[in-house]
């Protein structure tokens, strides 16, 4: 199993944060660090800069928001990356919520899983550097009757497939990974229940006669390691409830959703429930040890091996790390040592 790291976004990470970090993976020889976004940092701009202050990690989108560019303008944000990078970008997709679509962005969230597909499509056209026409139920390109006309991407990637990996937490969108992408993201993965999550995507696999062989399952988890456990679940606490409480409503949240599948329901909807009344601090407390230790990797280091395995024997090829507490580079020298 391959190991990097996942550095989300400011304010969970400074600049200097993301620089140093990347620094140090390039220096272990981890295998990836990937940069996402929300409704603040964009991921091109940081990506770019890591570009030039590292040498060999690979460098990844998780997620580049599709609501937030036309599938041609993600084409060129990735062909320039690859360039920049010298050939070690991944190019990580997400449909994001129905929150961050319509609420930021002004774009509908109707039909996330059919949009997802033919984006994909039209970006690997674009990086194929094949003149582009696309005649879809959400993309139709050119625009008839118009002045426009089919153009070929200027810039040429180092490499000649850009990887696209697709972040996806539903059963259908994940059986979609399945059957078209290169890789995907996965989130919160528990090795207890992986069968919860990995079932939709050998079922896509299988629809398109592929195995686990053809996608890098690359799953993002959060990690704290500390002497005392109870500390190092501390560490994940603001993580985990942000994302149970803040990326969704009370009706909808994707990973709610998964703690509800995985026997967490109940502290999940009370930690939601808090941090959407505007108290996150009862809201990271409502979170259980049980339901941290299967969102999350809180442990000491003596424990921290064991834990990585549990991840490798269930399928995960990439274990993406969010490294969480006061010593964070302490946590990305111990996953670089366990491994």
């Amino acid at each position: 199993m391959r190991a990097g790291l996942f550095l989300a976004y400011w304010p969970w990470f400074s600049l200097e944060e993301q620089v140093e970090l990347s620094v140090l993976a390039d220096e272990l020889g981890l295998d990836s660090v990937w940069i996402s976004e929300a409704w603040g940092q964009d991921a091109v701009s940081v990506l770019g800069l890591l570009a030039g202050r590292t040498e060999r990690v690979a460098l990844g989108s998780g997620l580049l928001q599709i609501p937030a560019r036309q599938p041609a303008a993600t084409a060129m944000a990735a062909a320039t990356l690859d360039v920049l990078s010298g050939g070690r970008f991944r190019l990580g997709l997400g449909v994001s919520g129905p929150q961050v679509s319509e609420g930021w962005y002004g774009v509908p969230f109707a039909r996330p899983v059919s949009r997802t597909r033919e984006y994909v499509e039209i970006v690997r056209l674009a990086l194929a550097r094949e003149t582009l026409t696309y005649d879809g139920q959400e993309y139709v390109l050119p625009l008839p009757d118009g002045p426009g006309r089919p153009l070929k991407l200027l810039a040429k990637p180092v490499q000649e497939r850009i990887p696209i990996y697709l972040g996806a937490v539903g059963p259908r969108a994940v059986e979609q990974t399945g059957e078209i992408a290169d890789g995907w993201l996965p989130f919160m993965v528990d090795p207890q229940h992986a069968d919860l999550l990995f079932e939709p995507l050998d079922r896509g696999l299988a629809k398109a006669g592929r195995s686990r062989a053809d996608i890098d399952v690359a799953a993002a988890v959060a990690l704290a390691i500390d002497d005392d456990v109870a500390a190092a679940r501390d560490a994940v606490r603001p993580w985990l409830a942000f994302y149970l409480g803040a990326m969704g409503s009370r009706e909808k949240n994707f990973y709610v959703e998964l703690a509800e599948r995985a026997g967490h329901g109940a502290a999940a909807r009370e930690c939601q429930g808090a941090f959407l009344d505007g108290d996150r601090e009862r809201a990271a407390a409502a979170l259980t040890p049980e339901l941290i230790d299967a969102m999350a990797l809180a442990t000491t280091p003596d424990a921290l091996p064991e834990r990585l395995a549990a991840f490798e024997g269930v399928g995960v090829d990439t274990l993406l790390v969010v490294p969480c507490g006061a010593d964070r580079p302490r946590a990305v020298r111990a996953l670089a040592e366990a491994l």
